[in-house]
């Protein structure tokens, strides 16, 4: 059966998400929480898998409070979690410049730069905790900029007007990390965690249809082993590496999060991708990943290409009045700092006009000049210096002399398992946190909220919630014999050694490669009918090729990281499928989710609110056969669809 032949399913409902004024939602949301006495904590074992933002403070804060947390991480730190690589800032409504910024004004802005495909009450929710996120990383040491007198600083960031967004120089994500990294460790010495690193979660264990534990892989020496708890919080990010190439690290991958869906959590939104514009343009086949220039940069750096299509000439030897700044010119009121999916849309439409620069044509300059000359290097250089080396280092260019050469790339993924209010996905004691759900962004997320979403699930809004579950289905044991427990031990094994029997004659990379560049040409950063239906015709016979020829070297039995991945593209051949789907039902372009089918006479994205108001959550009915849609109408009572113009 092809997956085009889906069904539509019951309507799935958010019934935890308290109704009345927004503004007391999450503030009677969280008296109405049943809780648990420190007693009865103690007694409680929750397993955490993933140990960047959203899973470190996590499983910091639910130590804290008493609970018996096991953690997980593939790497052989917490610290190396791909949190760490995020480079621009974090956003809070504190309204430090008295510049207008509000909590009502941040929700706004989330709303509307998601193309209003985000819930309220969470976004909502979201914007009020910001302003305690900012306090607790204080309090932890997290090294802020800040402005000569001493107050914390802030910088603009895309598809906002006003200055929220918190930072430090250019490595905001790996100070903040390290802030939950200390409090994680002080609960490992306290012996509140107990940290498994180099262990990968294969399977989730569901027993009377409760997720109650997960099986892992211990990476250096190839035991599989089942952990069993009262309940499983994934935080394990994003799927951006479908693509292949990406901003994200090579590790990052979809299967924790797979593997949950496969046993019943719904899979929300999967198409709403979202494309990085400030990227360093791809330089050959050779390459691995992308490197992200931080979306900071546009503060101060203007994006321009040459105004007549061909012209190679060096940037600097073009002059201002031949020089096309296409966003102020497009976008006057927010120029360079509109939404990403805006500004990557912009220059793609450049580069495919002819006027790209650099040795490929995809790329459009990133130019400090203005800037530079008018508060001079050293005020550059400490706002953005290590960005600058970083890309100096890469191509050899020095971004003070040059402008720097830019082109859009996959960075982020908005859709992720389905959770209601309270966190927790279709699989109840299953919850799912940070970048690893779908429920904040919508259909395109604004710069510096990723950091903000994963410690607000974190530090704030988990902690509150899980309680409500594990008052009512906490202390219920599961005996490690259980056949539950010994049917995922075994799907697990048999699942790895069917990969390590194959010894085709293609790489587990040769397959990536293929499926990256069928998901970028056919559900990048525009879409099309027969596109998507080319996908998926084609993914489906790469997917069955893989399990036909492809070829595993070494055991299960040892470190071998050729197994490790050949199981992450495994899961990668399945979502794109689904990815491929849910962009082609969604015949409306919104946010991230751009259908050349569905534009606006200038070229911008057409939502379609009569049909398509609703969060698209994917129930796996099985590999080959067509998954059921489950449709959650999202109602907006305070801020009003209407068409996004950042002009």
């Amino acid at each position: 059966m092809s997956y085009r032949e889906y069904t539509v399913g019951a309507p799935v409902v958010d019934r935890a998400a308290p109704d009345g004024p927004i503004e007391t939602r999450w503030e009677r949301r969280r008296f109405g929480v049943k809780l648990v006495n420190p007693a009865n904590k103690r007694k409680m074992h929750i397993i955490v898998v993933g140990t960047g933002l959203a899973g470190g403070s996590a499983a910091a804060t639910l130590a804290e409070l008493g609970y018996r947390v096991s953690s997980f991480c593939y790497q052989d730190s917490p610290r190396r979690a791909h949190s760490i690589a995020a480079q621009g800032g974090i956003n809070a409504a504190k309204n430090y410049r008295n510049d207008g910024d509000s909590v009502y004004r941040l929700f706004y802005d989330t709303v509307k730069g998601g193309d209003f495909r985000a819930r309220e009450s969470n976004v909502h929710r979201l914007a009020e905790i910001s302003r305690q996120i900012i306090d607790q990383c204080v309090a932890q040491g997290v090294p802020f900029a800040r402005e000569y007198g001493g107050l914390l600083d802030n910088r603009s960031f895309g598809g906002a007007q006003v200055s929220r967004t918190f930072y430090a120089r250019g490595q905001t994500g790996q100070q903040l990390l390290l802030g939950a990294y200390q409090a994680l460790e002080r609960q490992i010495d306290a012996g509140g965690v107990t940290m498994y690193p180099r262990h990968e979660m294969l399977e989730l264990i569901v027993v009377d249809g409760h997720a109650r534990g997960i099986v892992a892989r211990d990476l250096i020496t190839g035991e599989i082993r089942s952990h069993l708890g009262d309940a499983v919080v994934l935080a394990t990010g994003g799927y951006g590496n479908v693509f292949y190439l990406s901003t994200n690290a090579k590790g990052c991958n979809v299967t924790a999060s797979w593997r949950a869906h496969r046993k019943g959590a719904y899979f929300a939104n999967p198409c709403y991708t979202q494309i990085h514009p400030t990227c360093i343009p791809v330089s050959g086949d050779h390459q691995s990943k992308l490197t992200l220039m931080s979306e900071s940069l546009r503060n101060d750096g203007r994006v321009w290409v040459p105004a007549r299509a061909g012209d190679d000439r060096p940037p600097n030897d073009i002059p201002e009045g031949e020089r096309d700044y296409f966003l102020e010119r497009q976008y006057p009121a927010f120029g360079n700092l509109v939404p990403r999916d805006i500004a990557s849309r912009a220059a793609k439409n450049v580069c495919d006009s002819g006027r790209g620069v650099g040795p490929t044509g995809l790329g459009v300059y990133l130019d400090f000049a203005e800037v530079i000359g008018r508060l001079g290097r050293p005020a550059v250089a400490a706002k953005y210096g290590n960005l600058f080396q970083m890309y100096q280092r890469i191509t050899g260019e020095d971004p003070y002399q040059v402008p720097m050469r830019i082109y859009p790339a996959v960075h982020y993924t908005m859709g992720g398992l389905w959770v209601d209010y309270d966190l927790q996905s279709s699989i109840p004691g299953l919850f799912v946190i940070g970048e690893a759900n779908f429920s904040d962004h919508g259909a395109n997320r604004l710069g510096a909220s990723a950091l903000m979403q994963g410690l607000a699930d974190g530090y704030f809004v988990l902690p509150n919630t899980i309680g409500d579950y594990l008052a009512t289905n906490g202390h219920i044991a599961v005996e490690q014999d259980a056949p539950e427990v010994r049917q995922a031990e075994a799907d697990v094994a048999e699942r790895i050694d069917t990969l390590l029997s194959i010894r085709g004659e293609r790489t587990v990379d040769s397959f990536h490669r293929e499926l990256g560049h069928i998901m970028w040409e056919h559900c990048g950063m525009e879409r099309t009918d027969a596109g998507l239906r080319k996908a998926l015709d084609r993914i489906p016979e790469l997917r069955n090729e893989f399990w036909q020829n492809v070829r595993v070297p070494g055991t299960g039995v040892e470190l071998n990281q050729n197994l490790e991945r050949a199981g992450r593209v495994a899961d990668f051949l399945e979502l794109g499928e689904l990815m491929c789907l849910d962009a082609l039902h969604r015949t409306e372009s919104c946010g991230g989710h751009f259908r050349a089918e569905s534009q606006t006479p200038d070229g911008e994205a057409a939502r379609d609110d009569e049909n398509f108001t609703y969060a698209a959550a994917w129930e796996f009915t099985g590999r080959d056969t067509a998954p059921v849609l489950h449709k959650e109408d999202l109602i907006f009572e305070y801020v009003t669809p209407s068409q996004r113009s950042y002009k």
